[in-house]
């Protein structure tokens, strides 16, 4: 009978061949500095690179997955996986080598339900710095994180992991659902505080401060902003997830 693994770690991954492979030994160096025993799941989503190679060649279990819809992704590689704690990182983020020692203590603690990651840029810039101000300010208000998600498996289904109704931010509404089903259950959410480095390629692409010029826009414009949520104008979401490495 195969041993559980203490760790599933799923990496959704559309097109990734450029950045998947550096994520996949930062994961491996996590795990060993662990000494735990691990899985890794990437989810392949409408791959037409080498993504689904370069996963198998690191040893990665690969699923293939044709949703346009990354909350559908990221639960297909969940089901996929049998780990007690479930661990989600995008395959462009580098997991920091002591994050999964952090991760198995706060678990072990029973205080906490689960929770995200502290992060930093790869680069800096004073747009990149206002950016991460924003997104650490609107998790302090909302008592949140992001960008590496992790739970106990049966935490993970008891609030029926990543929302597939959520064209857009599916992880946001995860962590708050997350944390209040910790609250009903007497537990904290925490973030873990190894920073994962965060790739920086899409303010490359659009520029530093373009995180200000979609929110401007969206002040302007409310009803794309609703229409973009909702899912009935996937012209955003196209552009800056679906079909971004397409």
């Amino acid at each position: 009978m195969a041993v559980r693994p203490r760790f599933s770690i799923v990496v959704p991954a559309h097109n990734e061949e450029q950045l998947l492979g550096r994520g996949l030994v930062a994961i491996d160096e996590a795990v060993r500095t662990a000494g735990a025993t691990a899985e890794v799941v990437v989810a392949a989503n409408r791959c037409t690179d080498r993504t689904e190679a370069i996963a198998t060649e690191a040893g990665a279990t690969v699923v293939i997955d044709g949703h346009r819809n990354i909350a559908a992704t990221r639960n297909a590689g969940v089901a996929a996986s049998a780990g007690e704690i479930v661990v989600t990182i995008d395959a462009d983020t580098v997991l920091h080598p002591l994050a999964l020692v952090e991760i198995d203590q706060l678990a072990r603690d029973g205080r906490f339900v689960g929770g995200g990651s502290r992060f930093v840029l790869e680069r800096r810039s004073l747009g990149l710095a206002l950016t991460k101000a924003v997104i650490e300010l609107s998790s302090l208000a909302s008592r949140t994180g992001g960008v590496v998600y992790w739970c106990a498996r049966a935490d993970f289904d008891a609030i029926g992991g990543f929302d597939e109704s959520k064209p857009v931010g599916e992880d946001l509404d995860f962590a708050a659902r997350l944390r209040r089903h910790g609250l009903a259950t007497g537990r904290r959410f925490r973030n873990v505080r190894s920073p994962a480095t965060v790739s920086v390629r899409k303010f490359d692409l659009y520029g530093d401060w373009h995180l200000f010029v979609e929110l401007g826009r969206t002040i302007r414009h409310p009803s794309r902003y609703r229409a973009t949520t909702r899912g009935t104008d996937t012209t955003f979401l196209d552009t800056y997830f679906y079909d971004f490495n397409a």
